[in-house]
């Protein structure tokens, strides 16, 4: 391009499109971090897939642990100056191509009427435990956005600190997930009374997913009023249930959700350890979906519809091997797909405590590479 004038930049410009060939124009006009989640969100993308992690804020970062030595988990979540201090971390760090709000799934809970914890030993504890119709009716879906909007305050605070150069993903839990914490206490090694609701109770169990599809949706709702860029919808404990159970006790309220949005931007889901019949997955309405590190990519891509995309899907225990490592089964991920328009590189779940920071360095380096 030395010693073109700008008409013939255009020029240039121009023909490349005509041809198809957005990729050479990218390599000429600089595309941002944003613009390139964007465009891999309308499975649109050219050159090398965005990358975020599931988890990238939070205690692998020293930063994060120095912040944590003077406030607690939930003092960060309902602080908006510091839930945007914490989002923007692994920004500053690692320069990812989307930041994730910094919130947890639970706070949805915690608006309805059941306050969430942690206990002394580890893992989550809610106030009671949601176990009949008493504590159901109990339970308030209303007006959820005005009681989070700590959440609602700290989303145009990350927006403008990240301006056009990052995208922004909002998130909340799928009903189903959120009534297994709810209806267990809290962590448990076994997640079963959601699932004996299910079978036993039904009218009790769609009363319950009733009113809390109503919260998350209202939830979700005011994260795309506050200019979000994209939505996941995490439904973790999706691998609870039966493959002939998954759409009526989970996905069904999930496409209620999307369906019930108003100006959304694409929906990523996350069912993790759901890896079967990806095309019902993919008629609740979500534009990706994220996959954990166990499904093989290109046979995923040829079983859902076109105009789906693709997140994952590298097993996070490799962050706690080696950048050598890293290095050569992150490009194995990217090659599997060959170039997929619709990719977003991300883990096969979250970031955890053990993984390396230097691993973190050679997976963004690798991806933004190639």
């Amino acid at each position: 391009m030395v010693g073109l004038d700008w008409n013939e930049v255009c020029l240039f410009m121009s023909s490349e499109i005509v041809k198809g060939n957005q990729g050479a124009v990218d390599e000429f006009v600089a595309v941002s971090n944003r613009e390139r989640f964007q465009r891999a969100l309308q499975c649109q993308n050219s050159g090398r897939p965005p990358v975020w992690l599931m988890r990238q804020a939070g205690r692998v970062l020293p930063e994060y642990r120095a912040l944590k030595e003077k406030h607690s988990f939930v003092e960060m979540v309902r602080t908006p100056e510091l839930a945007t201090e914490v989002t923007l971390q692994p920004i500053e760090r690692f320069d990812f191509d989307a930041a994730i709000l910094f919130s947890d799934i639970l706070v949805i809970a915690e608006a309805m009427g059941q306050k969430y914890g942690f206990r002394e030993q580890g893992g989550i504890e809610m106030e009671f435990t949601v176990d009949g119709a008493a504590e159901i009716d109990r339970l308030n879906a209303e007006g959820v956005a005005e009681r989070l909007d700590y959440v609602g305050k700290a989303l145009p605070m990350i927006r403008s600190a990240l301006g056009d150069k990052t995208g922004l993903i909002g998130f909340a839990g799928a009903p189903w997930t959120l009534a297994n914490y709810m209806m267990e206490g809290g962590s448990a090694k076994e997640f079963l009374k959601a699932k004996e609701l299910y079978y036993s109770e039904p009218k009790l169990f769609e009363r319950l997913m009733g009113k809390l599809t109503v919260a998350v949706t209202e939830y979700l709702q005011m994260q795309i009023d506050a200019g979000v860029d994209a939505l996941q919808i995490f439904d973790t404990q999706g691998s609870c249930l039966a493959a002939s159970d998954f759409m009526a006790a989970s996905g069904r309220w999930i496409g209620e959700i999307i369906a019930g949005l108003k100006n959304a931007p694409p929906v990523i889901v996350f069912a993790k350890g759901v890896n079967s019949n990806w095309s019902s997955l993919a008629s609740t309405g979500a534009q990706v979906l994220s996959v954990d590190w166990t499904v093989d990519l290109p046979s995923l891509r040829e079983a859902l519809p076109k105009g789906v995309g693709i997140q994952g899907n590298l097993d996070p225990y490799l962050l706690r091997s080696t950048p050598e490592i890293v290095a050569r089964e992150a490009q194995k991920v990217m090659d599997s797909l060959n170039g997929f328009s619709g990719h977003i590189f991300n883990l096969g779940h979250g970031v955890t405590p053990e993984c390396k920071l230097e691993c973190i360095e050679s997976l963004v380096e690798t991806v933004k590479g190639s």
